[in-house]
């Protein structure tokens, strides 16, 4: 009926019961998202213009990176400020379930959360993989499906 209010369309992604659309944070709200991709692809584009840099350990940057100080100045690149240490970024930001990564999450390795890469896509990852290596793009399961900790969104 004319002048009587609509329910507003389903937006992809949100529940289609207007009670249920409360239970989304902000950190999921449409808008969020994009603002997500947007910082994720600063991310991720600073962390690729690294490839084939050296990795020396306790290393953040410019020259040469250990896998944390990659992803801190990655990050930092898109205007988001990370803790130092890999076990440090684990505790950062939101949860994020192995099956939902998107490119620029976090993603750690080993029991300890000692080693993290940044998710690129496409099952790979962006990281500093150690001293002697260099700044590589590979497949998240470098070290085995089992090596992986957990997935963190920093922003």
């Amino acid at each position: 009926m004319p002048g009587e209010p609509t329910a507003p369309a389903a937006v992809p992604g949100e529940p289609t019961d207007p009670a249920a659309r409360g239970a989304f944070t902000e950190a999921q709200a449409p808008d969020s998202r994009a603002a997500y991709a947007g910082k994720a692809a600063q991310a991720l584009g600073f962390a690729r213009a690294q490839i084939g840099r050296p990795c020396v350990q306790g290393a953040s940057g410019p020259g040469s990176y250990d896998c944390s100080g990659l992803t801190l100045a990655a990050w930092r690149a898109a205007g988001v400020v990370l803790p130092r240490t890999a076990q440090e970024q684990a505790g950062h930001g939101t949860e994020v379930p192995l099956t939902a990564l998107e490119p620029g999450d976090l993603v750690f390795f080993h029991a300890d959360a000692g080693h993290v890469g940044l998710y690129a896509g496409n099952g790979t990852i962006v990281h500093a993989p150690g001293p002697g290596a260099t700044v590589r793009e590979e497949s998240v399961f470098f070290a085995g499906a089992q090596a992986i900790h957990s997935a963190r969104r920093p922003a």
